[in-house]
Protein backbone atom coordinates (compact mmCIF):
# COMPACT_ATOMS: atom_id res chain seq x y z
CA UNK A 1 0.00 0.00 0.00
CA UNK A 2 1.44 3.63 -0.39
CA UNK A 3 1.69 5.69 2.21
CA UNK A 4 2.80 3.40 4.45
CA UNK A 5 -1.32 3.29 6.19
CA UNK A 6 -1.43 -0.38 6.43
CA UNK A 7 -4.20 -1.52 9.34
CA UNK A 8 -1.64 -3.19 11.95
CA UNK A 9 -3.47 -6.44 11.59
CA UNK A 10 -6.70 -6.41 12.83
CA UNK A 11 -9.53 -8.62 10.83
CA UNK A 12 -12.57 -7.65 10.80
CA UNK A 13 -15.46 -9.73 11.83
CA UNK A 14 -17.48 -12.05 9.81
CA UNK A 15 -20.27 -12.73 11.62
CA UNK A 16 -22.86 -10.03 13.30
CA UNK A 17 -21.76 -9.88 17.23
CA UNK A 18 -25.73 -9.40 18.06
CA UNK A 19 -27.82 -11.82 15.88
CA UNK A 20 -24.88 -13.70 14.28
CA UNK A 21 -25.98 -12.82 10.53
CA UNK A 22 -23.27 -12.36 7.77
CA UNK A 23 -21.67 -8.95 7.93
CA UNK A 24 -21.67 -6.94 4.80
CA UNK A 25 -18.98 -4.40 4.11
CA UNK A 26 -21.18 -1.12 3.49
CA UNK A 27 -18.08 1.83 3.40
CA UNK A 28 -14.61 2.03 2.72
CA UNK A 29 -12.06 4.71 3.34
CA UNK A 30 -9.05 6.40 2.81
CA UNK A 31 -6.80 7.44 5.44
CA UNK A 32 -4.57 9.42 3.33
CA UNK A 33 -7.15 11.83 2.33
CA UNK A 34 -10.04 10.81 3.55
CA UNK A 35 -11.84 9.81 0.78
CA UNK A 36 -15.02 7.39 1.74
CA UNK A 37 -17.33 5.19 -0.37
CA UNK A 38 -19.92 4.07 0.92
CA UNK A 39 -22.34 1.30 -0.96
CA UNK A 40 -22.56 -2.93 -0.37
CA UNK A 41 -19.10 -4.62 -1.21
CA UNK A 42 -18.88 -8.16 -2.23
CA UNK A 43 -17.66 -10.21 0.49
CA UNK A 44 -14.13 -11.75 0.23
CA UNK A 45 -14.09 -15.15 1.39
CA UNK A 46 -10.38 -15.36 1.93
CA UNK A 47 -10.76 -12.34 4.43
CA UNK A 48 -12.90 -15.14 6.81
CA UNK A 49 -9.71 -17.42 7.60
CA UNK A 50 -8.62 -16.89 10.65
CA UNK A 51 -4.32 -17.16 10.96
CA UNK A 52 -4.05 -20.72 11.06
CA UNK A 53 -5.96 -21.49 7.75
CA UNK A 54 -4.08 -18.29 6.37
CA UNK A 55 -0.74 -19.77 6.86
CA UNK A 56 -2.34 -23.29 5.62
CA UNK A 57 -3.25 -22.11 2.91
CA UNK A 58 0.29 -19.97 1.91
CA UNK A 59 2.49 -22.95 2.56
CA UNK A 60 -0.05 -24.81 0.44
CA UNK A 61 0.40 -22.49 -2.01
CA UNK A 62 4.23 -22.15 -1.91
CA UNK A 63 4.63 -25.63 -1.86
CA UNK A 64 2.65 -25.80 -5.28
CA UNK A 65 0.10 -28.40 -3.91
CA UNK A 66 2.63 -31.09 -2.29
CA UNK A 67 0.70 -32.08 1.06
CA UNK A 68 3.87 -33.39 2.28
CA UNK A 69 5.53 -29.99 2.46
CA UNK A 70 2.45 -28.82 3.94
CA UNK A 71 2.66 -32.05 6.52
CA UNK A 72 6.66 -31.03 7.28
CA UNK A 73 5.80 -27.43 7.58
CA UNK A 74 2.82 -28.11 10.31
CA UNK A 75 5.10 -30.37 11.94
CA UNK A 76 1.89 -33.18 11.60
CA UNK A 77 0.96 -36.48 9.63
CA UNK A 78 -0.47 -36.66 6.19
CA UNK A 79 -3.85 -37.33 7.38
CA UNK A 80 -3.80 -34.54 9.31
CA UNK A 81 -2.55 -31.73 6.94
CA UNK A 82 -4.81 -33.87 4.37
CA UNK A 83 -7.68 -33.18 6.88
CA UNK A 84 -7.05 -29.80 7.58
CA UNK A 85 -6.47 -28.81 4.15
CA UNK A 86 -9.83 -30.81 3.22
CA UNK A 87 -11.79 -28.47 5.93
CA UNK A 88 -9.96 -25.51 4.71
CA UNK A 89 -11.31 -26.71 1.20
CA UNK A 90 -15.02 -26.99 3.04
CA UNK A 91 -14.80 -23.29 4.60
CA UNK A 92 -13.95 -22.09 1.06
CA UNK A 93 -17.09 -23.50 -0.38
CA UNK A 94 -14.77 -25.50 -2.76
CA UNK A 95 -14.81 -29.01 -1.67
CA UNK A 96 -16.96 -29.99 -4.33
CA UNK A 97 -19.21 -33.30 -3.92
CA UNK A 98 -16.42 -34.41 -1.53
CA UNK A 99 -17.53 -34.46 2.09
CA UNK A 100 -14.92 -34.65 4.70
CA UNK A 101 -15.62 -38.13 5.95
CA UNK A 102 -15.14 -39.54 2.24
CA UNK A 103 -11.35 -38.46 2.62
CA UNK A 104 -11.51 -40.11 5.92
CA UNK A 105 -12.96 -43.46 4.47
CA UNK A 106 -10.70 -43.27 1.29
CA UNK A 107 -7.26 -42.96 3.43
CA UNK A 108 -4.88 -45.69 2.97
CA UNK A 109 -4.48 -47.87 6.03
CA UNK A 110 -7.05 -47.99 9.11
CA UNK A 111 -5.13 -46.02 11.37
CA UNK A 112 -4.33 -43.25 9.18
CA UNK A 113 -8.27 -43.13 8.56
CA UNK A 114 -8.75 -43.09 12.00
CA UNK A 115 -6.53 -40.60 12.58
CA UNK A 116 -8.20 -38.33 9.87
CA UNK A 117 -11.43 -38.82 11.06
CA UNK A 118 -10.62 -37.97 15.11
CA UNK A 119 -8.74 -34.79 13.68
CA UNK A 120 -12.20 -33.51 11.77
CA UNK A 121 -13.94 -33.98 14.75
CA UNK A 122 -11.65 -31.85 16.51
CA UNK A 123 -11.77 -29.05 13.83
CA UNK A 124 -15.57 -29.30 14.50
CA UNK A 125 -16.44 -30.56 10.97
CA UNK A 126 -17.96 -33.58 11.67
CA UNK A 127 -20.33 -34.60 14.35
CA UNK A 128 -18.80 -37.24 16.91
CA UNK A 129 -22.05 -39.58 16.23
CA UNK A 130 -21.07 -39.53 12.21
CA UNK A 131 -17.54 -40.05 13.43
CA UNK A 132 -18.82 -43.09 15.75
CA UNK A 133 -19.98 -44.84 12.51
CA UNK A 134 -17.55 -44.11 10.18
CA UNK A 135 -15.05 -45.60 12.97
CA UNK A 136 -17.27 -48.99 13.79
CA UNK A 137 -17.06 -49.46 9.28
CA UNK A 138 -13.20 -49.43 9.68
CA UNK A 139 -11.83 -53.26 9.79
Amino acid sequence: MTGGHRSAGHRPPVDCPVCGDELVTSRLGCPGCGTELSGHFARCDYCALDAKELELLQVFLSSRGNLREVEKHLGVSYPTARARFTDLLVKLGLAGDEAPADAATSATGTSDAREQVLAQVSAGTLSPEKAAALLAQLP
